[in-house]
């Protein structure tokens, strides 16, 4: 069994439950995924089965899309809904967090995170530093230094109208819709538009409705899953997790070749240098994935899938 699993992942599990439970029901080891998400965020997981699990390191990049809910109001220490709040002594009223509210210019406060930008990593967060994960360091209350990170904000924009919630606590509810690159914090993002405000922030809902060419109407929840007895229909075939990437047919007599993990010359220089590569023959079957290499003008194979 193999090719792509879009899971519609629920919100209270962990990544790697997901991946344990698509394992017991399909009953194969060989089980991987391009991306996690945050136990208390659902939406796309990209799942990958059998050889497709060979693929990941051409698919984590992919452009994400997310729906998130923020709550204006007070930022807690893990910037979102699972922490404890901070500056409590601080907290404003909630008459006056819906004023400053009320009176923002959205589009205006948007503009200044679309596009290219910095971000620094929360200390919630599994990224690591000198081998050492963050959150390591967060659960023993050290705050450590991180350098930010260069992400690109591709849309950023209002999902809905602001609202008071029913919480009793004194804080507004936004929900805006972010496309945005591989790597991104959306707990980051949330926290900084909140502070660009004037107001602190955190993240209540995240769901994630696109990871790469995969969207949530393409996907299936556990429980379905569960129940449907031919489980290799539901699967999408590998080759659609890259056939967005530059395709390369190979003659005849290079396919056996390829397979054999030996370059492929390419006569007409149309790539760039280290440019991810389709090889496929003329039946257009993904042999391998391979990479322009520039200094010798051929496509090397990276990872042989036939």
């Amino acid at each position: 069994m193999e090719g792509i699993l879009i899971i519609d992942k629920p919100a209270g599990i962990t990544s790697h439950d997901v991946v344990a439970r698509v394992r017991r029901i399909l009953q194969t080891k060989r089980v991987g995924h391009t991306g996690t998400l945050d136990p208390f965020a659902t939406g796309v997981m990209v799942i990958l089965i059998g050889q497709a699990t060979r693929l990941a390191q051409f698919l984590d990049k992919d452009e994400k899309e997310y729906e998130a809910l923020v709550r204006f109001g007070f930022e807690t220490d893990t910037g979102d809904l699972t922490g404890q709040v901070k500056n409590v002594e601080c907290r404003m009223q909630n008459a006056e967090v819906a004023e400053i509210l009320d009176r923002t210019n959205w589009n205006q406060v948007f503009s200044s995170f679309r596009g290219v930008i910095e971000q620094t990593p929360p200390m919630y967060s599994a990224k690591k530093v000198d081998g050492k994960k963050l959150y390591e360091h967060a659960r023993k209350g050290e705050t450590i230094e991180r350098k930010s990170v260069t992400i690109t904000i591709h849309k950023l924009e209002l999902l809905g109208d602001l609202r008071r919630n029913d919480l009793g606590l004194e804080s507004c509810d936004l929900g805006l819709k972010v496309t945005c690159s591989a790597g991104t914090y959306i707990r980051t993002l949330a926290e900084d538009i909140g502070r660009k405000v004037g107001v602190g922030a955190h993240l209540a809902e995240l769901r994630r409705t696109r990871a790469g060419k995969f969207g949530i109407e393409q996907s299936i929840t556990l429980e379905n899953l569960e129940q449907i007895d031919d489980k290799q229909s539901v699967l999408i075939p590998m080759e659609e997790a890259v056939s967005h990437l530059t395709a390369f047919t190979l003659n005849t007599d290079r396919v056996g070749k390829t397979k054999s993990g030996m370059s492929t010359r390419v006569f007409e220089p149309q790539f760039t240098a280290g440019q991810p590569i389709r090889m496929i023959d003329d039946d257009g079957t993904l042999i391998a994935m391979g990479a322009y290499d520039e200094t010798e003008n051929s496509v090397r194979p990276k990872v042989v899938l036939v």
